[in-house]
C-alpha cells in the first residue's frame, strides 16, 4: 500500500492535484443481486454475488468517468476498493481532470455537485433516491449515540451543515456547497430533516446507480492519503476467545483465552478469490532502479548455481546503467535530454533483454523508488537523477564544472541541489 501511495503522488506531481473525490458503496437491495436470490436465501449468505455485482458496476462507473466523459476528459484516476468489518464493499475514487477542465469556480462545481434535496414534484425518482441513500444521520443532538460522534459530542463529518445561498469556496479552498433554507423537510429515521443533512451528490450517477455515491471537490492533495490510509492504519484486526465446554477445569490459560487476527470479510474474501482489482491507477506508473555501482539487486532460483548467475551478462546491465549508456549513444535519448524519471514515457524497458527500446505505444509515468536520508550516498544519488538532465555514467554525475568529486554528497553540494 505504501508503494501505491508514493505512485498516486507521482502521478500527482506529473498532473496536479485531484479534481473530484468520489465514493461508492455496494448497494444489496440492486436488483442484480435480488433477482438471483433464492427464497432460502439472505444477502449476508451471498458474498460471491455482492462481489460479482459490484465489480460491474465499478467497471461501469470507470467506462463513464474514462470513456463516456461525463466530468469531461480525465487526465488520470486511481481509486481503491475497502471492506468494512460489518458492512458492504465500496470504492474511493479520486479523479484529475485535464488542465482545459479544471474546476475552479463555484459555477462549475454546480454543474457536477449537488448538496440539496431535489424538488419532489418534477423529479420524484431523485429525490426518493437521495432520501434513501443521501442523507447521513441524524446524530447530534437529535441522536447523541451515533457513530459518527466523537467523544467531545460532535458529528466527525461536521453534521449538520451551514445553509448557503450560493456556492463558494472556504477556507482554505474547501468548497461550500450551496444548501438553500427552503424549509422543506424529510423524516429519516423518526427525525425531520432538510438541506444541511444531504451528503453532495452527483444526480446522474446517484439516478443510474441507486446507491450511496459521494462525489465532492478536492480542494488539496491530502485526500490521496485517505484513499491509501492503510499504510497508516494497517489492516483489519479483531480480537476473539476460546473457551472450553469442560467446566470443571478450573485452570486459566490467558494465552488461550485470547486470541488477535487479521480480519477478512466474506465479500473481501470472494474478491480475493475472483483475483479482482483492490486499487487501480491510469496512467500506469513504473518503478524505476536506484542503486550505486555494482550494487544493484539481481533475482535468481534458488537452485541456479552460483558461477552461473555471476557469468550471466544480463545481470550486469541493470536499468540505471543502461540508461546512462543510452544518453550516450542513443540519438533519440540524447535529443530529448531525459531526467530518469521521464525516461519510462519514452522507452520501455525489457526484463528479458534488459535493454531499453523506444515506445511505440501506451503513456507511462516514472517514479524512482524512494530513498530515506540515512542511507548516504544511494540518497545522494537520487536527488542527482531527479534534477540532473542526460547524465552518461555515474563519474558525470559527480562531476560539477569539469571537476570530478569522490561523493555524491559532494557533488549535490557543490551544485546547491535542495531536498524537500
Amino acid at each position: 500500500m505504501r508503494r501505491r501511495y508514493m505512485d498516486a503522488i507521482a502521478l500527482v506531481q506529473h498532473f496536479g492535484k485531484p479534481d473530484m473525490f468520489l465514493a461508492m458503496t455496494c448497494n444489496p437491495s440492486w436488483p442484480e443481486i435480488e433477482d438471483f436470490l433464492l427464497p432460502t436465501d439472505e444477502i449476508q449468505n451471498r458474498p460471491d454475488l455482492i462481489s460479482r455485482v459490484f465489480k460491474a458496476k465499478l467497471e461501469e462507473l470507470k467506462s463513464d468517468i474514462v470513456k463516456t466523459s461525463i466530468f469531461e476528459k480525465v487526465a488520470a484516476f486511481m481509486y481503491s476498493i475497502e471492506f468494512q468489518k460489518r458492512g458492504l464493499p465500496h470504492a474511493h475514487f479520486l479523479i484529475i481532470l485535464e488542465d482545459e477542465y479544471k474546476l475552479l469556480t463555484p459555477e462549475a462545481y454546480d454543474r457536477i455537485v449537488c448538496a440539496e434535496l431535489p424538488n419532489s414534484d418534477t423529479n420524484q425518482y431523485l429525490h426518493s433516491l437521495v432520501i434513501k441513500h443521501m442523507m447521513h444521520g441524524p446524530c447530534g443532538t437529535l441522536n447523541p449515540t451515533n457513530s459518527c460522534m466523537k467523544k467531545k459530542g460532535y458529528c466527525k463529518f461536521k453534521y449538520p451543515k451551514s445553509y448557503a445561498n450560493e456556492t463558494s469556496k472556504g477556507q482554505n479552498s474547501y468548497p461550500i456547497y450551496r444548501r438553500r433554507d427552503t424549509g422543506k423537510f424529510v423524516k429519516i429515521r423518526a427525525q425531520y430533516l432538510d438541506n444541511s443533512w444531504v451528503v453532495p451528490y452527483n444526480p446522474y450517477l446517484l439516478s443510474k446507480f441507486n446507491c450511496h455515491i459521494n462525489v465532492e471537490v478536492c480542494a488539496d492533495i491530502k485526500v490521496v492519503k485517505y484513499i491509501y490510509k492503510y499504510i497508516c492504519k494497517g489492516q483489519d484486526k479483531i480480537a476473539f476467545n476460546i473457551q472450553s465446554n469442560d467446566t470443571n477445569n478450573t485452570d486459566i490459560d490467558e494465552i488461550k483465552e485470547y486470541r488477535s487476527g487479521r480480519w477478512v470479510s466474506p465479500p473481501e474474501t470472494m474478491w480475493r478469490l475472483f483475483a479482482f482489482h483492490i486499487n487501480e491507477m491510469n496512467p500506469n506508473v513504473y518503478q524505476l532502479q536506484l542503486h550505486l555501482k555494482n550494487q544493484q539487486f539481481v533475482s535468481f532460483k534458488t537452485t541456479t548455481n552460483l558461477n552461473s548467475i555471476l557469468k550471466n551478462p544480463t545481470n550486469r546491465r541493470p536499468m540505471l546503467t543502461k540508461k546512462n549508456s543510452m544518453n550516450e549513444k542513443n540519438k533519440h535519448a540524447i535529443e530529448l535530454n531525459l531526467l530518469y524519471k521521464e525516461f519510462p514515457e519514452h522507452f520501455v524497458w525489457s526484463m528479458t533483454d534488459k535493454m531499453w527500446s523506444r515506445r511505440r505505444q501506451g503513456y507511462v509515468i516514472g517514479r524512482i523508488i524512494s530513498c530515506h536520508p540515512i542511507e548516504g550516498e544511494r540518497y545522494y544519488l537520487r536527488l542527482l537523477l531527479m534534477n540532473i538532465r542526460g547524465p552518461k555514467s555515474y563519474e558525470d554525475l559527480k562531476t560539477v564544472n569539469g571537476k570530478s568529486y569522490k561523493t555524491f554528497r559532494e557533488s549535490v553540494e557543490k551544485k546547491r541541489i535542495v531536498s524537500f
